[in-house]
């Protein structure tokens, strides 16, 4: 029996894919073992939305091949798509065995299968131009309690700080009965909650003439689900229609992370983000309008080029006008082959950590004014793991908010849904 060890890096949609590219070796008679000596065959599924997320790919690449010499190292996804034909030999490192593309890691057992015939396998598409959807699924994950499930791949938006498009390709919807199938047996398995996410989710149905709404409401029907929580969001996507009907499912969680990256118009404009801070403002209150206190967490991008202190001073009052209950931050870096890698204005990075800290410090402010307004009150938590500090054994779990909570309980609670009072700060974990 092949022993075969896997790695992830990136998001969460390539964390569903390792896991479906997991389920498919297992039913096929590879053992999983840990990423480290004694396996036969290392598959790291790699990303690029960085020049830091390429090294990182990189090196882990290396780190199989030092591990076992003699083992099959396959290289997987966003990274090696970005690298094309002629390009491989100086892009990739020669001790990569296969290389397997986007839209191809569906075929991972008849590629290891037929690796024998062959000394170096590479499967790519030009991902630009197919419009399949790759049928990869999932009956468990890493997590017994929530399930993250695959509905979109591909973005058709092209923001200039960006190489997605290009290593995801034009969006292509997963077949929403598929969606329905997958979550049935999820729930079957146990799972309480999934969250349905995308390389950009706003985009369902726009190649085959659905919507996420009609997802959402197919999904809600599943007997036995009790939550849904969303991915990413685009701000357009919040309409009027939308948050009133997904307002009235018990399943929703209150939890919209809705992309900012920007607080000013300008900059915007540069990235090619295709919304205003005022229409940014209108969703947020919409969203405000139809739920109580729901959790609203954002990304910002500092430093983006020609971002002025102006245009910066902009961003940060818009950030405590709003009030995130989260704020990611990051600091602007060079995407080779994207619009603005090569824009004027590029700005210091001694800037870009100034402004960094200072809105990081706003984000902290902001979270821990979000969850001072649930202290005292009865909340829902889904229990998830146990842990032991300070020599207690605390039940770790999370409420619809996504606020991370702990509870004494001599009985155990993995897994279920409890009520509990958030009496204070030491509860809430971080």
């Amino acid at each position: 029996m092949k022993k075969v060890a896997l790695h992830n890096l990136g998001c969460k949609v390539n964390a569903y894919e390792t896991e479906a590219m997991q389920e498919l070796l297992e039913k096929n008679g590879y053992e999983i073992v840990p990423f480290k000596e004694g396996a036969d065959i290392f598959i790291v599924n790699t990303c690029t939305v960085t020049n830091m997320a390429d090294r990182k790919s990189r090196q882990m690449l290396h780190r199989a091949k030092k591990l076992n010499p003699g083992a099959i190292v396959v290289a997987a996804g966003c990274y090696v798509q970005t690298r094309r034909d002629g390009e491989h030999e100086n892009a990739i490192d020669t001790s990569i065995d296969i290389i397997i593309g986007n839209n191809k890691k569906q075929e991972l057992i008849s590629i290891l299968q037929d690796y024998e015939q062959s000394c170096v396998r590479t499967e790519w598409i030009d991902i630009n131009k197919t419009n399949e959807y790759e049928r990869l699924s999932l009956s468990k994950t890493g997590e017994h309690t929530r399930a993250y499930i695959k509905v979109q791949d591909g973005c058709n938006q092209f923001c200039t700080y960006c190489i997605i498009p290009f290593a995801r390709g034009r969006v292509r919807s997963r077949d929403k009965d598929e969606v329905v199938e997958e979550v049935e047996q999820l729930v079957k398995n146990g799972y309480k909650e999934v969250v349905l996410t995308g390389i950009h989710l706003s985009s369902y149905g726009v190649d085959t003439g659905d919507d996420l709404l009609s997802l959402i409401l197919a999904v809600n029907g599943v007997k036995g689900l009790k939550r849904i929580r969303l991915g990413s969001l685009e701000p357009r996507i919040i309409t009027e229609e939308f948050t009133r009907v997904i307002a009235g499912m018990e399943t929703i969680c209150p939890h919209f992370h809705l992309s900012l990256q920007s607080g000013c118009d300008t900059t915007l404009k540069r990235m090619n983000r295709r919304y205003t801070t005022a229409e940014y403002q209108e969703k947020c209150e919409l969203l405000r309008q139809y739920f109580i206190n729901p959790a609203i967490t954002t990304d910002i991008i500092v430093g983006f080029p020609g971002e002025t202190e102006k245009e910066f001073v902009c961003t940060k009052a818009l950030i405590e006008e709003i009030g995130f209950y989260e704020t990611h931050v990051f600091k602007y870096s060079k995407r080779k082959g994207t619009k603005a890698a090569v824009m004027e204005g590029q700005v210091d990075e001694a800037v870009k950590t100034a402004r960094s800290g200072i809105l990081l410090g706003l984000g902290r402010a902001g979270q821990a004014a979000y969850e001072a307004l649930y202290l005292g009150k009865n909340v829902e938590v889904l229990i998830e793991e146990q842990v032991e500090r300070a020599g207690k054994k605390l039940w770790i779990g999370h409420t619809k908010e996504y606020i991370k909570v702990a509870v004494e309980s001599e009985e155990s609670l993995e897994n279920k849904l409890i009520n509990m009072v958030i009496e204070n700060r030491s509860q809430i974990i971080h």
